[in-house]
């Protein structure tokens, strides 16, 4: 738990000390929204497929958090997923949003429970954000498939806490998710909802590496038992992947981000 916590300060709340070029692609813009239920105005980054400025199609759309890091090395602290880079290979048809997280206030933002010793607890408001504010921004905007089936979320370590919660808080919004290196040890509230939530429908793709900390494998396994409770496990809408060697970085996010698209869409 210490070392991912450690993780989280260290590479999401510094400044970005290096001078890296930036390695954003083409098809990858910004705009800002503001956000009454966060009250802070919002960055927000947009992936669009390499055909969309020629086609009438509509794309599913993957809600990412922590957007500094996902395109762009500039940005980023330690290195980024190459969200755009992964996507434009697969010539994949999705459109990508990714949301800054808030610095000093991401953990707020990213937790739906409060944590004695690191507080937050705020991630109701930051989701509250996405499905009232921002998804509709988007579906006004862009040519995407609105519905259920084709709305994913998505994200790692507390995104990947805070991308679980939304597919049982919101059902009806967020139908898949990919829950990476999940900080479950943030609060055993999170595993009291799973147990008493309604059968959720929700592909959810789950992974981490198994040189993380040294509860992250055993928690994993301690969810996915209860989504096999949840729901019979012959649906196959789960799938969980322990990483060999896998560290808490972005380097695990980046190498399994393709697999994991695949299996979700």
């Amino acid at each position: 738990m210490q070392k991912i916590f450690i993780f989280i300060i260290t590479v999401f709340f510094s400044s970005n000390v290096h001078a890296q070029e930036s390695t954003v692609s083409e098809n990858v813009t910004t705009f800002e929204i503001f956000s009454p239920e966060l009250n802070v105005q919002k960055k927000i980054w947009v992936y669009l497929p390499k055909d969309y400025s020629t086609s009438n199609k509509k794309y599913p759309v993957i809600y990412m958090h922590d957007a500094q890091n996902l395109f762009d090395a500039k940005t980023s602290y330690v290195g980024e997923w190459e969200v755009d880079e992964t996507l434009n290979k697969m010539n994949a048809q999705i459109i990508v949003i990714g949301i800054e997280h808030g610095n000093e206030k991401r953990i707020d933002e990213l937790t739906p429970y409060k944590n004695e010793k690191y507080g937050g607890g705020n991630g109701d408001n930051y989701l509250e954000f996405i499905v009232k504010t921002l998804k509709p921004k988007v579906d006004s905007v862009y040519q995407t498939k609105s519905n259920t089936k084709n709305t994913a979320i998505f994200g790692s370590s507390l995104g990947g806490l805070i991308s679980f919660y939304a597919v049982l808080k919101y059902p009806e919004v967020f139908g898949k998710a990919g829950v990476f290196s999940p900080s479950f040890w943030f609060s055993a509230e999170i595993y009291t909802l799973m147990e008493s939530s309604e059968k959720t429908k929700a592909r959810i793709f789950l992974l981490c590496g198994d040189k993380e900390s040294e509860n992250m494998v055993s928690d994993l396994k301690k969810m996915e038992t209860l989504l096999d409770r949840n729901r019979c496990y012959c649906l196959n809408l789960n799938k969980s992947v322990i990483v060999k060697d896998g560290e808490h970085n972005e380097k695990l996010w980046r190498e399994n981000f393709e697999q994991a698209v695949k299996w979700l869409f």
